[in-house]
């Protein structure tokens, strides 16, 4: 939540900002905004007009300025972690208010579609997979990151956080499919999105390898997985999880006769809401797998204690006889049994060594040695 004091922080940075670049006088923003070669945050920044992306590295006030006079043209502007105070600016030019601005610089977001005016909001998690030697109780195997696109009439805004996620190769392979490319902004949010689901298969795939090598060491009676191992893949999975699921959801609103999705893009969308399906089933079914190992790993470890616990009984009950009978004659009473005979000694050495072997034949017999 931010505080009244934020608040008004905010406020008055926005009022200077409008004071320096001057709202009314848009000739002005060319020159304040950076060019993507003068950014770190910023990726890209093209302006395409009927699939085809125009030469040049315009700043993005000067490609949405020619975007917003050119038929079938629009903007795509790529940001990876920009600060508070660069985003407003670009928000402000665009018309996105500040509550969307604060959502789209969150980093930690569930997958949704706002609709924000002329502005919709797509948020999506992404992912990648952690390469690792071996499972332990630490592993890092599913790393997760947020995009959020703003899409407009002329303007796309992808703003990027965490590590996965790179939008770089979406561009290019869309930029290759110009018939595609000229439906317009959302466009790209089908590209980006399919490639998120491309990239959930992906990562399924090979969580699906980590858990069949943790199925098949869960019985193994040395060098097994511990119950730790399952437990941390068990987490990681429910990050993923978090991931997919959510997007159902959105997805299934935007194919919705009534969403505002234009109608050469429908089936495009038709089509990777079924692909996202599959991941969903199949993260379901990981789950359970985990369930079901880490309960029957549980009961092993229950019954192997339970054996060991028989084992020391065993051993117990065999070390009793020597102990009773030695405590007998440490009573040292004057009669007792042969105490005074020559081999009595030897005698009862004996006793306790066969009624030991005895014991020890009875629990090796009934498998509790």
């Amino acid at each position: 939540m931010v505080s009244a004091g934020g608040r008004v922080g905010r406020r008055v940075g926005r009022l200077i900002g409008r004071m320096l670049l001057g709202v009314q006088q848009s000739e002005r923003l060319p020159q304040l905004l950076p060019r993507p070669e003068e950014d770190a945050a910023v990726m890209d920044c093209a302006l395409y007009v009927r699939g085809s992306r125009q030469p040049g590295r315009p700043s993005f006030a000067e490609a949405y300025g020619s975007a917003r006079r050119r038929r079938g043209g629009f903007v795509w502007l790529g940001l990876f972690e920009p600060s508070w105070s660069q985003f407003t600016t670009i928000a402000e030019l665009v018309g996105v208010d500040e509550a969307t601005v604060d959502k789209t610089l969150a980093m930690d977001r569930r997958p949704a579609v706002e609709r924000r005016g002329d502005v919709t909001a797509l948020t999506l998690r992404t992912a990648r997979y952690v390469e690792h030697a071996e499972l332990t109780e630490t592993s890092e195997v599913v790393d997760t990151g947020a995009v959020t696109l703003l899409i407009g009439r002329h303007f796309v805004v992808s703003v990027r956080h965490g590590g996965a996620g790179a939008l770089a190769d979406v561009r290019e392979q869309l930029q290759q499919r110009p018939a595609l490319l000229a439906l317009g902004p959302w466009s790209v949010g089908y590209a980006v999105i399919e490639r998120m689901v491309e990239v959930y298969h992906d990562v399924a795939t090979r969580v699906e390898q980590d858990v069949e090598k943790l199925e098949e060491t869960a019985f193994l009676r040395q060098g097994g997985c511990d119950v730790q191992q399952i437990y941390q893949l068990k987490r990681e999975l429910v990050e993923f999880k978090r991931a997919v699921l959510p997007l159902q959801p959105p997805l299934r609103a935007m194919i919705a006769p009534t969403s505002d999705l234009p109608p050469g893009l429908r089936q495009y969308f038709e089509d990777v809401h079924g692909r996202l399906n599959q991941v969903v089933e199949r993260v379901a079914s990981y789950n359970e797998l985990l369930d079901s190992i880490l309960q029957a790993r549980l009961a092993q470890v229950g019954l192997d204690q339970n054996n060991d616990m028989r084992k020391i009984a065993a051993w117990a009950a065999i070390a009793a006889v020597p102990t009773a009978i030695a405590g007998i004659y440490g009573m040292n009473f004057d009669h007792m049994p042969e105490l005074h005979w020559q081999f009595g000694y030897g005698l009862v050495v004996g006793v306790m060594a066969t009624a030991m072997v005895v014991l020890h034949r009875l629990f090796r017999k009934s498998g509790w040695l």
